[in-house]
């Protein structure tokens, strides 16, 4: 566990696992005090894991506003530069796959294999869903729109039959009162203006687009426009919502092979 200052920005990160260098790219919210960690799991097996808390979230510093996505690839490249990674796999998870787009459309040379999961370009090729427009929502009514967000399939019946699952998935997500922490109010804003659509065709390195049947925030529609605008990008749907890789069985195996092949070249 260690900090380095990364395009002027303060950012604490860690390194777990043997193999292949991988950068994970985390979503929204994404501290590395919440356990256990993606590179606590398959990932941490099969690869070298370099994880971060983002500009203004977890153990990282909170930079003056405005900024924008271009500047949270860039905080990811500068990170590459002080760890001399002259280049690796990516793989970014919601937010961090929208972060993820940037950083192999501004700095290809950088990024030899990429996966983006549950995620979207924006734009014309399908957003996902505004969670800045949940921020004013009373808590609790917050966290129930949330869990029917993460999969559609957990409509209101589905949350009166399960109310234990319900327990536990707002445990997951705390309900904050009041207005939500800089950092992440600066990351919403900074997410409501993704938009890489029209930039996709200069991804140029092997792509995997996944995510899950039921997800509300990324829908699947997104993913395939992704798909179909990355160069040879491959596309792969799971049963599963926003955390499919953790519903589904086969999504780890799928996403360790995939960044494999890379690793096997």
């Amino acid at each position: 566990m260690s900090t380095c200052l990364a395009n002027g920005v303060s950012l604490f990160y860690e390194l777990a696992g043997t193999g292949e260098r991988l950068l994970s790219i985390s979503g929204t919210g994404g501290d590395l005090r919440q356990k256990p960690g993606l590179a606590e799991g398959p990932l941490g097996r099969a690869f070298e894991v370099l994880s971060y808390d983002q500009r203004g979230l977890g153990r990282s510093s909170v930079p003056a506003w405005p900024y924008a996505m271009a500047d949270f690839a860039a905080d990811a490249a500068a990170l590459l530069d002080a760890l001399g990674w002259d280049d690796c796999l990516v793989i970014g998870l919601s937010f961090g796959g929208m972060v993820a787009q940037e950083l192999a459309i501004r700095y290809p040379e950088r990024v030899r294999r990429l996966v983006l999961a549950c995620t979207s370009s924006g734009g014309a090729g399908g957003a996902s869903f505004p969670l800045h427009e949940l921020a004013s929502l009373p808590p609790e009514e917050r966290v129930t729109r949330q869990i029917g967000l993460l999969d559609t399939r957990w409509d209101a019946a589905w949350r009166r039959d399960h109310p234990e699952m319900v327990a536990l998935m707002a445990g997951r997500m705390p309900a904050r009162a009041g207005e939500p922490p800089e950092g992440l109010t600066n990351q919403l804003a900074a997410r409501a203006q993704h938009d890489t659509t029209d930039r996709l065709g200069r991804i140029a390195c092997p792509t995997l687009v996944c995510g899950g049947r039921f997800d509300g925030i990324a829908p699947p529609a997104n993913s395939a426009q992704l798909a179909d605008r990355i160069p040879g990008a491959q596309l792969a749907l799971f049963d599963g919502g926003h955390g499919f890789f953790l519903q589904d069985r086969t999504a780890w195996p799928a996403i360790v092979a995939f960044l494999g092949e890379g690793a096997a070249a």
